[in-house]
């Protein structure tokens, strides 16, 4: 997997091809003008902060420049692609599309190219509709990891036990709850027992 100076060399590149600065681009994607900052890459205690996937996403967005060619900034070579199993968000919820561990199963499955990602278990979702206003828009494909670690923040599709898919941000987990906030204000927020959880995948992209 790529390493924390991978993804920042990456932004760094980026700005550089576009004659930016690490702030320069920040204050393009609509990001605080430090998102990017050297300063921001450590926390005090010396952990290692990673750029959020929205912030970099907004980043791409703002200079016209796709995924996979991020990708390709990301050690300054380019990738090889490879299928990625696609389905719609709403087709999601009429059930037969999942395993037990949340992993893609039965038909239906369409395939879309994607960077080579060393994450074999990644799908992706093509949002429909504007439930999830002004997080996702209708169109938007966000690629989902049912085996990466989800903390709190994180942004989460998840089947309940009874079959409803969702898409939501997780706000707090116990060993008995999971509190879940809406991406949409329209929607009000969820909690469950975690027994009422069936799986929960944590979304690591979106393309807008």
């Amino acid at each position: 997997m790529f390493s924390h100076s991978d993804i920042w060399a990456a932004i760094d590149r980026l700005a550089e091809t576009n004659g930016l600065s690490a702030s320069g681009l920040a204050k393009r994607a609509g990001l605080d003008a430090t998102t990017f900052n050297k300063s921001k890459r450590v926390m005090l205690d010396g952990r290692e902060r990673w750029p959020s996937t929205e912030s970099v996403a907004k980043a791409l967005n703002a200079t016209g420049t796709s995924f996979g060619e991020f990708v390709s900034l990301v050690g300054g070579t380019r990738m090889s692609t490879r299928p990625l199993p696609i389905l719609g968000f709403a087709q999601a919820g009429a059930g037969g599309y999942f395993d037990a561990g949340g992993l893609p199963a039965g038909n239906g499955w369409d395939e879309v190219s994607f960077p080579d990602i060393p994450d074999e278990a990644i799908y992706a979702l093509e949002i429909q509709g504007d439930s999830m206003l002004p997080v996702y828009r209708d169109g938007d494909r966000i690629v989902v990891s049912p085996t990466a670690p989800i903390r709190r923040g994180d942004r989460v599709v998840l089947q309940t036990a009874e079959g409803e898919i969702m898409a939501k941000e997780l706000k707090r987990q116990t060993n008995r709850t999971i509190e879940l906030t809406s991406l949409n204000q329209d929607h009000g927020d969820r909690s469950f027992m975690v027994s009422e959880i069936a799986w929960m995948a944590r979304i690591m992209w979106v393309s807008q």
